[in-house]
């Protein structure tokens, strides 16, 4: 089985507990002495076997850590581990569910080797919101509930809104539009991603 570690939580001794996102769950898992093993780390896509417990969580082991090219840029480490860290904030209640999340990291994990990290991330972020039905794809203010008529005010999970009804990051319209359409940032200046970043950080 492979999978993503999503975190890792130390407990008695040196064993940790260990959520991994594979294709169809997120994994609640234990390993004995996990904090002597270099290759627990979150972030970090391994193979690996569980040894089901009726007393406890099932036990990790035979782990192998599967490698990307760019495992030792320390700056894409940290928007990587970054990423991860929403993730499993977003997914910590969830026990089963679509491949889609899996296939998405895959598709992240391929393209950090030679894109730009945050520019990675915003189109992630905008095909979950979509996939997730949450993409408020018509500019309607969802404070006062009226037409955004010039720039649109992004917050938190990309909810649009006027510039004199909530405090925000603003966007053209058209760039908005055409990056909801095409699910790809590549038309937008460094500003805009700086500013859609900022945003994902706040949380899914």
């Amino acid at each position: 089985m492979q999978g993503y570690i999503l975190h890792t939580q130390s407990v008695k001794d040196e064993d940790l507990i260990v959520n991994i996102l594979s294709p169809k769950q997120v994994v609640k898992s234990y390993r004995f002495y996990g904090m002597r093993h270099s290759n627990i780390l979150n972030g970090y896509k391994i193979d690996f076997e569980l040894e089901e417990s009726s007393r406890f969580l099932p036990r990790l082991k035979d782990v192998l850590h599967i490698g990307f090219s760019w495992i030792l840029d320390r700056e894409k480490m940290f928007f990587w581990q970054e990423f991860i860290r929403l993730f499993y904030w977003h997914l910590k209640d969830v026990e089963n569910l679509d491949s889609f999340y899996f296939e998405l990291l895959d598709e992240c994990a391929k393209r950090f080797e030679k894109q730009d990290c945050k520019r990675v991330i915003v189109d992630a972020y905008l095909k979950i919101l979509n996939y997730e039905g949450r993409l408020h794809k018509e500019f309607v203010c969802f404070a006062c509930d009226e037409q955004i008529m010039q720039d649109v005010v992004l917050i938190r999970a990309f909810l649009p809104a006027h510039s004199k009804c909530v405090f925000g990051y603003e966007f053209n319209p058209r760039h908005l539009c055409h990056f909801y359409e095409k699910q790809n940032s590549s038309h937008m200046c460094d500003e805009e991603i700086d500013k859609l970043y900022k945003i994902i950080k706040e949380g899914f």
